[in-house]
């Protein structure tokens, strides 16, 4: 009987170890809401990385919490602050995926294309952040076309197609240079067609009557 008793409390001593310590750290050590006041406090103080680690104890500790909510949008702002741009992405993208209704989504939306728009490069260096970034501000306009983050995604998709469109126009000019007359002209012609006029329109133009002269004397 007493081996037997003991093996119980060997069992019930080894679920402790094994269970007890976040059940004991949750409910003893610190609240939803002093994890989240804690972890404000250390993003407004620009401590980035600790208000993340606070944040994902929170998430952890009390998943069903209403504080969970602004846990996973603030580490999400906290990486984007800290230029952790693929982060910030990925947090973001699952804050709208598991709160499609929330009043932050246009927020959110918006600070996906900011990832995306503050990595944009030169023209002639690839395009992918701006293509990105506009895909993602004009899925903002569709989406909330009245929303204060919408207005201010205009401005940034104004550079973001003056970025594409001068990225293509330079491909465009390699292809004239190296007598790639037909290659040439469909890049000047994407410039008309896939964007709005933002500076580069007149040259394209240019250069697709150059192409259609060169190539009707050929």
């Amino acid at each position: 009987m007493k081996m037997r008793r003991g093996l119980i409390f060997m069992l019930i001593f080894l679920f402790m170890l094994m269970y007890g310590c976040s059940y004991f750290q949750s409910k003893e050590e610190k609240t939803a809401p002093e994890l989240a006041s804690e972890g404000m406090d250390a993003f407004s103080r620009g401590n980035y990385k600790k208000s993340i680690e606070l944040f994902d104890k929170l998430k952890s500790w009390y998943p069903f919490s209403k504080y969970a909510i602004l846990a996973e949008l603030k580490k999400a702002d906290a990486h984007y602050a800290l230029k952790e741009y693929e982060e910030a992405i990925f947090a973001y993208e699952e804050f709208e995926t598991l709160h499609p209704q929330n009043e932050a989504v246009p927020y959110v939306i918006y600070q996906i294309g900011r990832c995306y728009y503050d990595r944009m490069d030169t023209v002639d260096r690839d395009q992918v952040p701006a293509r990105k970034a506009l895909e993602t501000f004009q899925r903002l306009l569709r989406q909330f076309p009245e929303d204060p983050y919408a207005q201010k995604a205009r401005t940034h998709i104004k550079a973001c197609h003056r970025s594409v469109a001068e990225h293509e126009f330079q491909v465009g000019l390699f292809y004239y240079k190296t007598r790639h007359y037909e290659a040439a002209k469909r890049r000047f012609l994407s410039i008309l067609e896939n964007h709005p006029d933002v500076g580069v329109h007149q040259k394209a133009i240019a250069y697709i009557k150059r192409c259609e002269a060169v190539m009707a004397e050929n």
